[in-house]
């Protein structure tokens, strides 16, 4: 009886070191995650064998490079695309990492069929399968080219990006309207030339569809002259589109270039006015289950050094007073000052991701520092009470503080 606990107990050893292997490997070939050096380590490789092998790539089109340096290319494109081909191999491997929910088998299968995984099986496949895929179909090797995505995903980027597709969310009513109606005078352009010019070009201009090709290079600024009118009428008709194409195709460009300005604009008021009037600001929106939901400002007991400066409900800005009653759904902007006299506290972000060792534990069993203390977790946007009953998820933002954080094993 006891030599089958202790068998039960070595397997199950032997499963918890494989889940915890497996973890690492994800998180090792995860770009951007560099909470240990072996990671960092590898993202550098990632990089390096990338630019080589697009170097390389590019080297051999040359008759005189090939000449000179034909063995040494060749060299190197084989040793890195050897390296992508172990890298599609850890990938798999730990594919479950990236699908918790599914077996390993299911795991793998989406990974493979996954737009990443296919990236990743075209960046070597065609260099070891010369017979279903010829040493000249140099298309191939475009698809080492879609690998530099992976380098977005690093978390040094992300503040950027985001940028960029808020600009995108928030004005794409507008760049949806101005896309409509390029689209309404393609069309229009498209039927009007087919209209004047059939006549004299029936084998070019066959119906009406026929011209959108030209309406394209012409509103698009393009024009790349294969379709043309001859006649005169076409000619003072294909004048007049491609001034109304100019200032078609300025539009988006320029709701997206005001979108930036407007973005840093407000970021910098914000940041400025902030700095002069040492202020902090923070948002909390309250949920139907919010203790504050139902209550009169005053009732709340906030720290005299801490005030209400607006409310944003629904579409309406409320200015705050003692008898107002907050709402769920309300959004509301607090602000303090700046506290000088209290040594700044060390704080540290930790992202959570499908690897991490604290993915699917309670905060009570997460073994850290009696020194730091989490104070907050970010999930979905929201911020959440570090209550020990809480289980970490994968895309959870934690926040600590404490003495020594930056020594915390995470």
């Amino acid at each position: 009886m006891t030599k089958s606990k202790g068998n039960d107990s070595g397997k199950h050893k032997l499963y918890v070191l494989s889940d915890q292997l497996r973890a690492k490997i994800f998180n090792m070939v995860s770009v951007g995650v560099i909470d240990e050096p072996v990671n960092r380590l590898y993202d550098g490789i990632s990089i390096i064998a990338l630019l080589l092998n697009l170097f390389c790539a590019f080297a051999v089109t040359f008759e005189d490079m090939m000449e000179r340096y034909g063995a040494l290319l060749l060299s190197i494109e084989a040793v890195t695309t050897f390296f992508f081909a172990v890298d599609y191999v850890l990938r798999l491997v730990s594919s479950k990492e990236l699908f918790p929910n599914e077996t390993d088998g299911k795991a793998a299968i989406k990974y493979i069929l996954s737009f990443s995984g296919i990236i990743d099986l075209l960046s070597f496949l065609p260099y070891y399968l010369p017979v279903f895929f010829p040493a000249g179909t140099a298309v191939f090797r475009m698809f080492r080219i879609a690998r530099i995505l992976r380098l977005f995903r690093i978390n040094s980027y992300y503040d950027q990006l985001n940028v960029i597709t808020e600009i995108l969310s928030r004005k794409k009513q507008q760049l949806m309207a101005s896309v409509f109606i390029i689209v309404i005078l393609m069309m229009a352009a498209s039927l009007c030339m087919y209209s004047v010019e059939h006549d004299a070009q029936p084998e070019v201009f066959q119906n009406a569809f026929s011209g959108i090709w030209w309406s394209a290079s012409t509103l698009l600024t393009v024009g790349y002259g294969d379709i043309y009118p001859v006649t005169t009428l076409g000619k003072i008709l294909g004048i007049v589109i491609a001034f109304l194409g100019v200032g078609m195709v300025a539009i988006p460009t320029g709701i997206i270039s005001a979108g930036f300005v407007e973005q840093y604009q407000r970021l910098k008021s914000i940041g400025d006015f902030a700095e002069e009037e040492n202020i902090h600001f923070i948002r909390i929106k309250i949920s139907a289950n919010d203790r504050w939901n139902g209550k009169k400002i005053v009732e709340l007991g906030l720290p005299k050094d801490i005030m209400i400066v607006a409310i944003q409900r629904e579409k309406e800005t409320i200015i705050p007073r003692g008898q107002t009653v907050l709402e769920a759904g309300d959004l509301i902007v607090m602000c303090s000052e700046k506290t000088k006299d209290i040594q700044p506290i060390e704080i540290k972000e930790i992202v959570i991701n499908q690897g991490h060792s604290w993915n699917g534990t309670a905060i009570k069993d997460i073994d850290i520092s009696r020194q730091s203390f989490i104070f907050m977790v970010r999930r979905n946007g929201k911020a959440m009470a570090p209550r020990g009953s809480l289980v970490m998820r994968a895309g959870d933002t934690v926040l600590l503080y404490g003495k020594h954080v930056h020594n915390e094993n995470v």
